[in-house]
Parts: C-alpha cells; structure tokens; sequence
C-alpha cells in the first residue's frame, strides 16, 4: 500500500535511505567503470577517440530513451518491481559483454552498455526522487550527497578494480609491440586481451539478477506521488502538464549540462595523461581522484548545509568553481610532480573539477522538483533524460580532441558552466515562461 513520505517513521526512514544508498553504490560501480572500458575498448577494437566515446553515448544515451517510460512503468507496477525490473535489465545487459567479447564485436558491447543504462535509468527515475522527500526538503542536498558519497566511493574502486581484474603488468610492453606486429598476431594478441572481461561482466550480470530479487522483498516502502496537499494542489490548479514548470524544464536542461561536465572530468582524464606520456596503468588512478575530490565536496556539504550555508549558494559557488577550474585546464601549464606523478598542471585542475561538480546534482534537485506534486515522477523522468548529456557531450569532446588536442577540447566545459551558473541565480526562480 503505497505511503507518504511524512509518514514513514525515523527507523523506516533511516533503513529506506540505506537501502537506496547500497543502490546508489551499485550504480557507480557500473558506471564509473567506463572510465577505463573507454581506453581499454580503444585499444583492443582498435578505435579512434571520437569512437571510443561511444562507450558513454551508449551507456548514457539510454537515459534518454527510458526515462519516461521508466516512470510509467513506476507508476504501473510500483517503485520495489519497477526497481527489480531495472536490476534484471542491467543484468541482460552484462550478460551481453559474453558473446561480445568472444568475438570482439564493439557494437554488441555498445548494445550491451545501453541494456546497462536502460536498467540503470528505471532504477534512477526512481532512487532520485525517493532520496529528494524522504525527509525534509531543506535537508535534500544533505541526503542527496550522502548518496553521492556511495556513488562516487563506488567510482573509485571500480576503475582500480576493473583493472585489477583486467590488466597485466606486462600489457604495456605489450600495448607498445601492437604497431610492430603482423595482422594475424595483433589480432590473436586483441581477441584475448578483450576475452578477459567475460568473467567479470559474467559475475556481475549474476549478481545483479539476484539483486533485483532481494530489493522486491526488501522492507522498501512504496511512497505516494500521486496525491497532493492542498496547498500544492491549490497551486497547480491550472497545470496540466510538467511544461507548466519552466523552472523543471531549465532544471533538466542543467542536469543535461552537469552530468556532462562531470563524465567529460572522469572519463577523458585518463586520455589526457595519455598524452602526457603516462602509461594506462599508471593513468588509472586518475579517475579515482577526481572523484575522491567529489567526495570531499560531498563531506563539506553534508556538514555546512544547512546550517552554515544554504543548499542554494552551495550550488552557486560549485558552479562558479566549474568556470574558473575550466580557464586553468586551458591556460595554467608546468611540469609538477604530485602523487607519484610527472605531468602538466593543467591535469590536476581536471581532477579538481571533481570538487567543482559535487554538489551541482544535489542542488538542482529540490529547486526543478519543488512544488511539483502529482507531476513528480514525470518530472523526476525528465530530469533522468538530462543524463544523456553524459552521452552527448563526451562526443563533442572527443571530437574537438580529434580536431584540436586533447587540452584544447576542454573548452566545451565552459558554456556548460556559464549555463548552470545562470540556473544557480536566476533559472531556478522562472515561474512562467512569459514575463
């Protein structure tokens, strides 16, 4: 029977969000990963780097495609089925990778990426909002960054461990013989470089199977969006579609902008110590800081919002940090050595912006979903579909890294920026579209 949020008690409000939190840990795991299938399918299918950002369009792209009908599916069959649904469509999905891998097709892994990413957007189209109003609504960001700490801790381990999995210490002699090699050997070097993902994506698609099961007997509650107060009725009287919210609309094209400014730091940061001279192996960990930094940003708002600083201007100095982080990627240079690393400045920048995004997500949320009542679940669908900005925006990317270089591709971030600041101070107050 479903429930409304405000009546769930403290006990069965702490377990819902823990519940959602493993989710949200899931769904870093399986998405943070491409940071190195990007590198790693680049090398093995022999692609070029607009290619092999076709790992994202793909992985993402199905936001795009299923976030609605997610919420319709939601709306059909209930949050706990919809979500076993989500699992068991993730897990065809990685199942997927066996037959692809057996015969180094990278079509059929991108088919396999965006059955990945079609589970991934039911289980977001409902994870997201659940997070947003179990608990009060100034406390949002707080809760949303919480899940963002599972999320990106998640991140981190899965590019080290993947490559752990995947990768040999001799693969970057290896990697080097490729150029040198005759057609046959190169090719039997690739098939069994790539084979080696078959048991992970094997073990994965099982468990998640098995996830899907034990999150539709889980004590998760159903939560009502159907029904309104009265003040929020009264309100949307004349509303007769999520278009009626220009705020949610601006909202979801910011999510459109934010994912992808924070995929384009994650994901292409490998690449760019590439063309530093750093190998693969050792370009791993990259990823990992970026998102470590996310993390730290996540810890800061979890203590100063709210009560030292509003979810609001959290929002408005990340999106702020994001413009002036981007300008030293292009024009801050030198050699320094970091970490065990030699490479360029303007890298570390890259890493920084994982500090710039962190609290970007949690701050649209409340703001494109106040007051919209029975239109939640489509408009938290519409804000789902902003996530194929992870699919789009690496392409444009990888296509000026093509064209220009890899530094001068960071450009595309700063229009991302200029948008999501004019959304921090002015977007998210637009009420109607006319003044």
């Amino acid at each position: 029977m479903p429930i409304h949020a405000h009546l769930l008690t403290k006990r069965e409000t702490n377990l819902s969000v823990f519940l959602i939190g493993v989710m949200f840990f899931l769904f870093g795991f399986v998405s943070w990963v491409n940071a190195i299938l990007i590198p790693y399918f680049k090398i093995a299918c022999e692609l070029t780097s607009f290619q092999s950002y076709l790992v994202a369009f793909a992985f993402y792209i199905a936001y795009f495609v299923m976030s609605v009908p997610a919420s319709y599916l939601l709306k059909t069959v209930g949050f706990k089925k919809g979500m076993m649904f989500g699992f068991w469509a993730m897990a065809t999905g990685a199942f997927i990778f066996i037959p692809a891998a057996l015969t180094r097709t990278y079509a059929i892994f991108l088919i396999g990426l965006f059955t990945i990413g079609a589970g991934l957007a039911i289980l977001q189209t409902a994870a997201n909002p659940y997070i947003t109003i179990l608990g009060e609504k100034e406390r949002a960001a707080q809760r949303i960054s919480l899940m963002g700490i599972c999320n990106k801790g998640a991140g981190i381990l899965a590019p080290i461990l993947f490559a752990a999995v995947i990768l040999r210490p001799t693969d970057t002699d290896l990697f080097k013989q490729l150029a040198h090699m005759t057609d046959a050997e190169r090719a039997g070097a690739l098939d069994e470089l790539i084979r080696r993902v078959i048991r992970p994506y094997a073990a994965l698609g099982t468990f998640l199977f098995a996830l899907g099961i034990l999150v539709y007997r889980s004590p998760l509650p159903e939560i009502d969006t159907e029904h309104e107060t009265d003040q929020v009725a009264a309100a949307n009287a004349d509303k007769t579609s999520i278009f009626d919210f220009p705020y949610l609309i601006l909202g979801a094209l910011a999510i459109f902008l934010h994912v992808g400014t924070q995929v384009i730091a994650i994901d292409t940061v490998i690449g760019y110590a590439g063309s530093m001279g750093i190998s693969l192996l050792e370009a791993k960990t990259f990823p990992s800081y970026t998102l470590f930094c996310t993390i730290c940003g996540y810890l800061t708002g979890i203590v100063l919002i709210p009560r030292y600083i509003s979810q609001l201007n959290a929002l408005r100095f990340c999106t702020l940090l994001g413009g002036v982080l981007t300008l030293l990627i292009v024009f801050a240079g030198g050699t320094v050595h970091f970490l065990g690393h030699t490479a360029d400045l303007s890298i570390w920048f890259v890493v920084l912006l994982g500090l710039a995004n962190s609290l970007v997500w949690a701050g649209i949320w409340p703001l494109a979903l106040d007051g919209l009542g029975r239109f939640t679940k489509l408009g938290a669908s519409l804000l789902i579909m902003g996530l194929c900005g992870n699919a789009l925006l690496p392409l444009v990317y990888g296509y000026l890294a093509d064209r220009w270089s890899l530094r001068e591709a960071y450009w595309v971030l700063l229009p991302c920026y200029f948008y999501l600041i004019f959304y921090a101070f002015r977007g998210y107050r637009v009420k109607r579209w006319k003044p």
